[in-house]
């Protein structure tokens, strides 16, 4: 949910400055997607966040990323309780109505509490320190303006999105969870390498 965020910032000595801010908790919500290897960013905005618009979010990206014949595409989501209900529904195959996201998606697991290894927090973080940070939006109307015309720049591939995505752990102390998914991903991501099948889509939403 992004919305106006009065936040610290640099401002002239002695002055006092003031942020417009909007009664209640507006906001517009956003499921997003980025490539890591393209930088290629896809934005939905569901009415509210449930496990039916998780899946809707999944298959509207399906039908817009091609993904090459016989690869698979790596998703990384959250934990958040709708996230984990639609993984759960998709995996389970006596749901034959979730076969064709099975047959093109492999949900990657993280440790609970550890927004660091979700690629995409790194461009919400930049949405909001470009977009909504200490600026006021008169209407919804107009923060979804902004926020489209932010996210049409990343549409297609781009270098950006792939250097604020892309970490290199080993140059940093490890954490337990942190080498719990090196650990993880590097044993999926070393047996499918030889199928030679592999687009990497790392996700939250």
């Amino acid at each position: 949910m992004l919305g106006t965020l009065v936040t610290k910032g640099w401002y002239p000595i002695g002055s006092i400055p003031i942020v417009g801010s909007a009664p209640g908790k507006s906001g517009v919500p956003l499921s997003g997607f980025v490539s890591i290897k393209t930088g290629e960013t896809f934005v939905t905005s569901p009415k509210r966040f449930t496990w039916e618009s998780t899946i809707a979010a999944i298959r509207s990206f399906l039908k817009s990323y091609k993904c090459k014949r016989g690869h698979k595409i790596y998703m990384i989501l959250d934990n958040a309780p709708w996230h984990k209900k639609a993984k759960r529904l998709i995996r389970d195959k006596k749901n034959k109505e979730y076969a064709e996201i099975r047959a093109k998606v492999i949900f990657l697991d993280i440790p609970p509490y550890s927004p660091d290894l979700n690629p995409i927090e790194q461009l919400w973080r930049k949405t909001r320190r470009e977009i909504t940070h200490n600026r006021f939006f008169k209407s919804l109307k107009d923060l979804k303006a902004a926020l489209a015309n932010f996210f049409r720049k990343f549409a297609r591939p781009n270098e950006e999105i792939v250097s604020l995505c892309q970490f290199d752990f080993t140059k940093k102390k490890h954490s337990a969870s942190k080498q719990l998914w090196i650990g993880m991903e590097h044993k999926l991501f070393r047996k499918n390498m030889a199928q030679k099948s592999i687009d990497e889509i790392l996700v939250p939403i």
